[in-house]
């Protein structure tokens, strides 16, 4: 089959120029369709108009009204551009016209009839063709330039959305930084996460006592958790890293290098918080936690001159260092002081436990600022005349009970004389203990005798005097294990009241009476006689203050070799006490 030759008449022409306009609005129509099955339904309603032809079908376009002929894809792929004859089951003549336009070929246009039509209308065919190809591709264009522009305007939404975040998440940096810098603490890091949140903000520390709030209703008393569910609460923070939900509250760590030291919270009970809300405590819990490291760093640093200060002064330092680290802390050092030494035990707890007890009673007493723990006691430098045995009851409650003794030495009134009041404030420690005292606080002023026996440079002529009065009682001891010099010290010292005695030696009367007796034997003094009497209780006292003596090293045990040199006149005392039964 061929296409006939177009030979254009003047009635041709007119019948032409007719029917191509009749393709023009046809086209204007099919510019201004919705979519490629209208574009179709169009063109294959068209053909019997333009030519006595029916469309069998449409290939390579997905819209196709009616369905592709059998066979007919096959015979495609050797066509050309212009199209070409194909072979239809059940027709005697069919063409494959090209749905083409400039930009691409979209696919064939079959049309059948019952014989071949004539030039003029295949050319009609042809241009009706082309004018649907050419409508399809402007609409598939225009759906790709909307499908462009619905593209761009989600991401240009993102973009303005990435934006806003990114410039909300600098605001709340700033805002943060700014705090950091300007040293406001926590009360204003709160302040400033409830003004970037709008929501009520509490600051805890570690173990969820309220540090600082921010926004309203706060409540009072703030809620605590029992310290199990606490510890419980900070693992699982611990370990989701970011802040998690414990309730109505939105939380957030504290942790420098993983140490907990404190606790954001938002107070959102309607769970309202958002990304932006998240991002600011976040942020704010990263200013919180360099705000606590810092106050800790100071805290330790200004724990440490402390301490060592108080070492110097209790070893013997100069002036000058001992003023240079005072003035450091901003303390006044030329004021009187005290030297006091506490040792005790609460009925939970360690040495950790009775430091921060003499603290805490020292700061309400007030007794002082400065001291630090020195094994099993707490050295405490005291500058006021406090109420020291109110000072003690102080600890013990902190503690919670248990036993508590002190010793104070005497007023300080230069830095050269710590060392010698420091160590006026172990020997009456001890002398509590060797004297079998009861537990209270103690000064060297009121040690009366002792004092005056601790202050002998040479206690040779004080052992004379003992070995003289209770000599053959301490040797009794010595070799049976008895217990008589202790039993004249207690019935001296209760003026010889049988019944005082025996209940301070928690022994019966009898076995009491039957010591009186030994010691009259061994001795060979009066116990009735009121000269023996005040003899026989200075020697027990001279004794108990050599004892004292020997547990108390003159300088101490962590000292340098030289520290002893502003101890004061007792520093070579205790090299002189010669050990028992001398």
């Amino acid at each position: 089959m061929r296409t006939h030759e177009l030979e254009i008449t003047p009635q041709l022409g007119r019948g032409l120029l007719s029917t191509m306009r009749s393709l023009l609005v046809l086209g204007q129509l099919m510019t201004e369709s919705t979519g490629e099955r209208q574009i179709l339904d169009l063109a294959v309603s068209a053909v019997p108009s333009v030519a006595p032809c029916r469309v069998v079908g449409v290939e390579g376009v997905g819209l196709a009204p009616p369905c592709p002929v059998a066979g007919v894809a096959g015979q495609l792929v050797n066509l050309g551009p212009m199209g070409g004859p194909v072979v239809v089951r059940g027709e005697d003549w069919a063409w494959a016209y090209p749905l083409g336009s400039p930009l691409a070929q979209l696919g064939y246009l079959v049309v059948a009839a019952a014989q071949e039509p004539n030039g003029e209308e295949q050319f009609l065919l042809r241009a009706l063709a082309q004018q649907t190809g050419a409508a399809l591709a402007n609409r598939q264009l225009h759906s790709q330039e909307l499908a462009t522009a619905r593209e761009l305007s989600e991401v240009n939404e993102r973009l303005r959305g990435t934006v806003a975040a990114l410039q909300r998440s600098m605001e709340i940096h700033a805002r943060l930084t700014a705090v950091a810098v300007s040293g406001v603490g926590r009360e204003g890091i709160a302040r400033a996460v409830h003004e970037l949140t709008g929501l009520p903000v509490a600051i805890e520390d570690r173990y969820g006592n309220l540090c600082a709030w921010a926004g309203p209703n706060k409540p009072d008393p703030y809620p605590k958790d029992p310290a199990p569910r606490r510890e419980q609460l900070l693992r699982r923070a611990l370990a989701a890293a970011r802040p998690i939900r414990d309730g109505g509250n939105l939380i957030a760590l504290a942790h420098p290098q993983g140490d907990v030291l404190g606790v954001i919270c938002l107070v959102d009970p309607a769970r309202t918080a958002g990304e932006h809300e998240v991002m600011a405590l976040e942020h704010g819990a990263t200013i919180l936690a360099m705000e606590l490291a810092r106050v800790r760093s100071l805290a330790e640093s200004e724990l440490r001159i402390r301490r060592d200060l108080v070492d110097e002064l209790l070893t013997g330092t100069d002036e000058e260092s001992a003023l240079a680290r005072a003035g450091a802390l901003g303390y006044d050092l030329q004021r009187p002081h005290r030297v006091v030494v506490v040792e005790g035990r609460g009925r939970a707890g360690g040495n950790d436990a009775l430091f921060q007890a003499v603290r805490h009673a020292a700061r309400e007493e007030p007794a002082g600022t400065l001291l630090v723990a020195r094994g099993a006691q707490v050295v405490l430098l005291a500058d006021t005349e406090a109420d020291w045995e109110g000072l003690r009851q102080a600890v013990i409650r902190d503690l919670g009970g248990g036993s508590v003794r002190m010793g104070v030495g005497e007023r300080c009134a230069a830095i050269a004389d710590f060392p010698r009041s420091y160590r006026q404030a172990r020997l009456a420690l001890h002398l509590l203990e060797t004297a079998e005292w009861e537990d209270r606080a103690v000064r060297f002023d009121d040690l009366g005798v002792y004092r005056l026996l601790i202050g002998n440079e040479s206690l040779d002529e004080v052992m004379r005097f003992v070995q003289a009065w209770i000599g053959p009682l301490l040797a009794y001891d010595a070799q049976r294990g008895a217990d008589l010099v202790r039993t004249v010290t207690h019935y001296l010292d209760r003026g010889g009241n049988y019944e005082a005695t025996a209940a301070a030696l928690i022994v019966h009367r009898n076995t009491l009476k039957y010591r009186l007796q030994r010691i009259r034997q061994i001795t060979g003094h009066d116990l009735s006689d009121p000269e023996v009497c005040f003899n026989l209780q200075l020697a027990t006292r001279a004794w108990q203050t050599v004892m004292a003596l020997r547990t108390t090293p003159a300088s101490p045990a962590n000292a340098p070799a030289n520290s002893g040199a502003n101890s004061g006149t007792n520093s070579g005392a205790n090299s002189e006490v010669p050990a028992s039964g001398a």
